[in-house]
């Protein structure tokens, strides 16, 4: 236990919230120093570990993230944009590296991070799953070696619960493929189609956004040609994939170096 890093979960409530307490019950490398929650959150007060499923960890949830910063190695915040900010501010006045995993920034809250970054070393991911890490890497290369002869459509599908679509992780996916064909993604992006909508137009990257039931996420980029389609996908069977995968990220940005960083650092992809 006590060479194992400190690691304070902000957003504990929340399901990957919970899903992080677990995996770090699990990990061999780090081990859950505090369970932070927004003010007038209903869990507060309440164990960790039994909020999370496990037997009683000692650790309460609590609603003092500057406190619950101090403590810790690093911070995993799947919380809100809007607390996102504020926790990176207060991660780069006290040293601490920082994992964020909500998704929905604005580009100013990219700022707001971005300038937090010059202090600390942040890891700034839509999706922390190796697998859809490599899915985008792979969906580069194939955007780079089929050309704009190939129609790009991405397909995504989610949990009823979801807010935001497309999903930050179909944006990846949109961004990675754009970047195989030299192009900027909201130059050729259709987010939705409807009516008469007339021919598709060469060169666009189109979204389909799905939402029912429980899914993970699910996420398939179809490259259509004339006569052949090449289709890739990544299907998570949990969100333990993601908690897996932040946590590695909070291990591997300890004591590094100032800067924004994504899981293709992480994971040691060139470009």
């Amino acid at each position: 236990m006590a060479d194992k890093r400190k690691i304070a979960i902000l957003g504990a409530g929340g399901r990957m919230g919970r899903t992080l307490i677990q995996a770090l019950v699990a990990s061999d490398g780090a081990v859950l120093s505090a369970a932070i929650e927004y003010a007038g959150s209903n869990v507060l007060g309440l164990d960790s570990g039994v909020l999370s499923g496990l037997p009683a960890n000692g650790v309460l949830v609590d609603a003092d993230a500057e406190a619950g910063l101090v403590s810790c190695d690093a911070a995993i915040d799947f919380s809100t944009p809007e607390a996102t900010t504020r926790h990176a501010m207060l991660a780069a006045e006290r040293g601490v590296a920082y994992v964020i995993g909500a998704t929905g920034l604005s580009p100013a809250d990219e700022d707001i991070v971005r300038e937090a970054a010059r202090r600390i070393p942040i890891v700034y991911a839509a999706n922390y799953s190796v697998g859809m890490t490599l899915l985008a890497d792979l969906v580069t290369r194939a955007g780079a070696r089929l050309g704009d002869d190939f129609d790009i459509e991405i397909v995504e599908m989610h949990h009823s619960h979801k807010v935001d679509a497309p999903s930050g992780s179909a944006l990846m996916l949109g961004r990675a493929a754009a970047k195989g064909r030299g192009v900027a993604l909201d130059d050729v992006a259709v987010r939705g189609r409807d009516g008469l909508t007339g021919a598709r137009p060469k060169g666009a990257i189109g979204f389909a956004a799905l939402r029912g039931g429980d899914v993970p996420g699910d996420h398939t980029v179809i490259f259509a040609g004339e006569a052949e389609r090449l289709e890739l996908t990544h299907r998570a069977g949990g969100r333990g994939i993601f908690a897996q995968g932040a946590i590695r990220a909070a291990l591997w940005a300890i004591g590094g170096r100032p800067g924004l960083y994504t899981m293709r650092d992480v994971l040691g992809l060139e470009d």
